[in-house]
């Protein structure tokens, strides 16, 4: 779900900001520690796959999920200062929450994902989804913070979301509109009032 709220962002910032100066504000964007987030996608993509070939791999994924949150939480608190990383890092630490109370996982709701299809509603039924998600049950904890919102047409991509994912998304598409929006504010005032030597 936080790809939505990024290219949401770039397109709307895109629009607003212009195509070449745009890209070329979202190319300077500078983070603390700006590496740990293509690396700790990264690292979730290759758990993802890498679980289906080895059952070890598969019975840990939910304790490597939580180290992954907590080092998110982390960049995401060195750069707090930026526009919408607050929201970004409530966002996260609400699923953060939801998963740390449900043994590393992410509940999600059975009626909710039939947007999703039989296949996936029978996979989650069967407890044979391998990943960081389980149907949630009488036994699950704040499920309010699970996935519960089922998005389907006319949205672009049919998913089951969470409120963190929400507030997550929020705050990356306030960021990026800050980076490629007050810059372009700032260049308009210089070009206004030009420094005279």
């Amino acid at each position: 779900m936080v790809y939505d709220g990024v290219l949401l962002g770039l397109i709307v910032g895109l629009l607003r900001g212009g195509w070449r100066q745009g890209l070329i504000r979202f190319s300077q964007i500078r983070l603390i520690a700006g590496w740990m987030f293509p690396l700790l996608l990264l690292v979730q993509f290759i758990i993802f796959y890498a679980q289906e070939k080895w059952a070890w791999l598969a019975s840990i994924n939910g304790y490597l999920f939580m180290g992954i949150y907590v080092i998110g939480l982390i960049f995401l608190w060195l750069n707090r200062h930026h526009k919408g990383f607050g929201l970004i890092f409530i966002g996260v630490l609400l699923n953060f929450i939801v998963m740390a109370v449900n043994g590393g996982r992410m509940p999600v709701s059975l009626s909710a994902s039939e947007v999703l299809g039989p296949y996936y509603t029978d996979m989650l039924k069967s407890g044979s989804v391998i990943s960081k998600h389980y149907m949630m049950d009488a036994g699950t904890h704040l499920s309010l913070l699970g996935d519960i919102i089922p998005l389907s047409k006319p949205y672009p991509r049919t998913q089951v979301i969470s409120i963190g994912d929400v507030v997550m998304n929020f705050g990356m598409f306030l960021f990026i509109q800050s980076v490629m929006i007050v810059n372009k504010k700032k260049d308009n005032q210089q070009e206004t009032n030009p420094r005279h030597a």
